[in-house]
């Protein structure tokens, strides 16, 4: 009895090793068949024109006072002074419609609850350290699928346009309520790539662009070369630096960023010139600066919410960074951050966790810089 238990056993490990090893090898077209939609794409109807103004559009904003994840803080991070000035914060947050066997829409319902859900908490862990350098507003919208992102179709495209086409329309009521006084962009992943063309068709070489104090483009590939020169602002080089572009995607070594590479090189720049051959933009989040080396003893903050039943907290000192060649960040031998590592040890998810101290010192770094000079 005892040697059939040790064979199942052993099948067992065998089974969820063989598993991990398909995962590592086939992870992506693993990913494409069961996450992409099988349903024809369907234009969205346009939001009502003053949709934005009801406060139920958001997440995240002032006047949410009761439930507003944004003004969560972690046990562990210290009690700050409000700024001498405060910043309005846009914060667009990354896909959290994520439905796999094909079994979704092209873009996410406003009352699915699940994704919902999870965009909170996206907004919680991510937003919220944002939260020590101005008031955060981040909106609902009808987000593309994640799906969209492993497609070569046309209909990935066009869920991301009318995502973004509601982002615009928040944007314009975020403005409408912010007239004066500095903003911070942020986003992560397609909040990122939306934010990155809303800052190249609605800010750039526009008034409210003297306002941005920092763009956080996190989690989305940027090139030096054939986008920043149409968004109008220069990577950050470094800490005390304002007006500027922030921007990194996270890999455990070793690392396998060739999915992500493929995709920067395979479209043109938002200056219309290819991606292909130019440089991936990466800021050290430890240090503030354009790439750069930190050592885990400079990181003053990682978010740890791993356990279910205890609180999310700040664990100092446990994540290098360091920008590698080919434009990602490495953040060193993998570290345990929960379950949602990607495919070639991608840290995707975690991007704004693994270094959200030091996020929260950035943002009031450099609003303090543009304070001073505006």
């Amino acid at each position: 009895m005892a040697r059939k238990f040790l064979y199942i056993v052993a099948g067992l490990v065998v089974l969820v090793l063989a598993m991990l090893l398909a995962y590592r090898i086939w992870g992506m077209q693993i990913m494409r068949a069961v996450m992409v939609p099988r349903e024809a794409f369907q234009p969205l109807q346009p939001l009502p024109a003053n949709a934005y103004d009801d406060p139920k559009m958001w997440i995240a904003r002032p006047d949410l006072t009761k439930d507003n994840p944004a003004l969560w803080t972690p046990q562990g991070a210290a009690k700050l002074a409000p700024p001498a000035q405060k910043a309005a914060v846009f914060f667009i947050h990354p896909t959290s419609y994520v439905t796999p066997l094909g079994n979704a829409h092209w873009n996410a319902p406003l009352d699915d609850a699940e994704s919902n859900a999870t965009a909170r908490r996206f907004v919680l862990s991510q937003a919220s350290a944002f939260s020590a350098a101005g008031n955060v507003w981040a909106p609902r919208y009808r987000q593309a699928n994640y799906g969209a992102f492993l497609t070569t179709g046309a209909e990935g495209d066009q869920a991301l346009a009318a995502a973004y086409r509601d982002v615009t329309q928040a944007f314009a009521a975020f403005l409408k309520a912010n007239p004066t006084g500095p903003l911070i962009l942020a986003g992560h992943s397609q909040g990122s790539r939306h934010l990155l063309q809303l800052v190249r068709e609605q800010v750039a070489g526009k008034p409210v662009a003297d306002r941005i104090a920092a763009i956080y483009a996190v989690g989305w590939p940027i090139s030096v070369e054939a986008d920043l020169p149409a968004l109008g602002f220069p990577a950050c080089a470094r800490r005390d630096q304002s007006h500027c572009i922030v921007s990194w995607q996270s890999y455990a070594e070793p690392a396998d960023p060739s999915a992500v590479v493929a995709s920067f090189e395979r479209k043109q720049g938002l200056n219309g010139q290819p991606r292909k051959g130019t440089h991936m933009l990466c800021t050290n989040p430890i240090t503030g600066t354009f790439n750069g080396n930190a050592p885990a003893s400079a990181n003053i903050g990682t978010l740890d919410a791993r356990a279910a039943d205890k609180p999310a907290h700040l664990v100092a000192g446990i994540v290098p960074a360091r920008c590698d060649t080919s434009g990602v960040l490495m953040i060193g031998e993998p570290v345990d951050m929960g379950p949602y590592t990607l495919p070639g040890n991608n840290y995707h998810v975690y991007d704004y966790s693994l270094f959200w101290g030091n996020v929260r010192d950035d943002a009031r770094q450099r609003l303090a810089a543009f304070t001073k000079t505006h």
